[in-house]
């Protein structure tokens, strides 16, 4: 008899949760607003993603295809290597999607990207600082990855890391995996629902990137670092890119238009998952003078940061000077008069019902940074 109740007891258990599961999942979803006609300059892609070429499931050209169903314009590799060969050498363009590959190196401090190098003959050190060198040597620029994981990156004197990761969808999910165990089903059902519950706030690596940005130049990227479960990773976060022209068809010239730009910090993150985020703006103004989004300006009253939200859906959005909000506002548009120099960024939170945790931004822009003395570098 006991035993019959306590069956019935976790039937009943079960029966509710997979009610609750299946109708939260199912009744999900994404905020869509169609981007404006006059953003044909911005394009959206995937940052950190691992092939057969390292510790993958797919080749490049099936994760391209998936990418080409998923609307992105481009993805990067990032195979494990020194750099990894196999996979620089598979890029091109594949099912109208522009596939670029850099490598994840295994140094002395954690892991570290390296994007937009040449191919050399020799591999590149093993020491965190050297490989930096090698890597710009080569043309390229570097960014720390996932600096919290398992493989902490153990801080040092910046020698020229130029990105660090705020999000890592990988890391967060292995993190929080016990948490994540109610929500692991739904990823059969409705994965965006699950990616979303399972996501967490990024506060300690957004701290860590303003501490960073006092000293020197550094930018963030939302990073999939997708391993496996392509399909919902590429439509989870989103790295939106803006270019100076229309993106080539030639591999070459499109390579170094993408490459570029994130160089420059001319892009924003979004999790896409929760709502589309196409047509966000950040840039400042003074007369004829104008700021990019990732650029550096010297500090003059009368400086006008501009930030463009033109969303349908309820939303916030933050100023941030020196890792601290200053301005807070629901408008589409804002214009704010800097009063001082420092490193302004915006984050954006979504106010609409979502899944999406109400202290996790859904929208980070890359900073402006207003020096006082424009001989002095970042």
């Amino acid at each position: 008899m006991l035993k019959k109740r306590i069956l019935f007891v976790i039937l009943a258990v079960f029966l509710i949760y997979s009610f609750w599961l299946s109708f939260n999942s199912l009744s999900f979803k994404t905020y869509k607003a169609l981007a404006p006609e006059a953003l044909p300059l911005e394009i959206q892609g995937i940052y950190h993603i691992h092939t057969r070429f390292s510790d993958g499931r797919k080749s490049p050209d099936e994760i391209a295809g998936l990418a080409s169903k998923a609307g992105l314009n481009f993805i990067i590799l990032t195979d494990h290597g020194s750099p990894n060969r196999e996979s620089y050498e598979s890029q091109g363009w594949k099912h109208g999607v522009l596939v670029l590959a850099g490598s994840e190196l295994s140094v002395s401090r954690g892991h570290l990207v390296g994007l937009g190098f040449r191919l050399l003959s020799d591999d590149f050190s093993l020491n965190a600082e050297e490989a930096v060198f090698g890597i710009m040597a080569a043309g390229g620029f570097s960014i720390i990855a996932h600096p919290y994981s398992k493989v902490q990156w153990s801080w040092g004197e910046n020698v020229g890391y130029m990105g660090i990761e705020i999000v890592n969808a990988n890391f967060m999910l292995k993190e929080d995996l016990l948490f994540s165990v109610p929500y692991l089903p739904a990823l059969l059902i409705k994965p965006s629902y699950a990616l979303l519950k399972i996501l967490d706030s990024p506060q300690r690596e957004l701290r860590k990137w303003d501490e960073l940005n006092k000293i020197s130049q550094i930018y963030g990227y939302f990073s999939t670092d997708a391993h496996l479960l392509y399909r919902p990773a590429l439509n989870f976060l989103r790295v939106h890119v803006i270019l100076d022209s229309p993106l080539s068809s030639d591999f070459d010239v499109a390579r170094g238009q993408v490459f570029e730009a994130l160089r420059s910090g001319r892009f924003y993150n979004s999790i896409h998952a929760a709502a589309w985020a196409e047509g966000f703006r950040f840039w400042g103004e003074r007369g004829k003078e104008v700021i990019p989004m990732g650029g550096t300006g010297l500090f003059e009253s009368g400086l006008i940061l501009h930030v463009q939200a033109p969303f349908p859906y309820a939303k916030e959005i933050h100023l941030i000077q020196d890792g601290k909000s200053i301005f807070r506002s629901t408008e589409e548009n804002i214009s704010f008069e800097a009063k001082q120099p420092g490193v302004y960024r915006v984050e954006v939170y979504l106010r609409e019902k979502s899944p999406l945790g109400k202290e996790i931004p859904w929208i980070v822009s890359n900073p402006i940074f207003l020096r006082e003395d424009k001989n002095v570098d970042p």
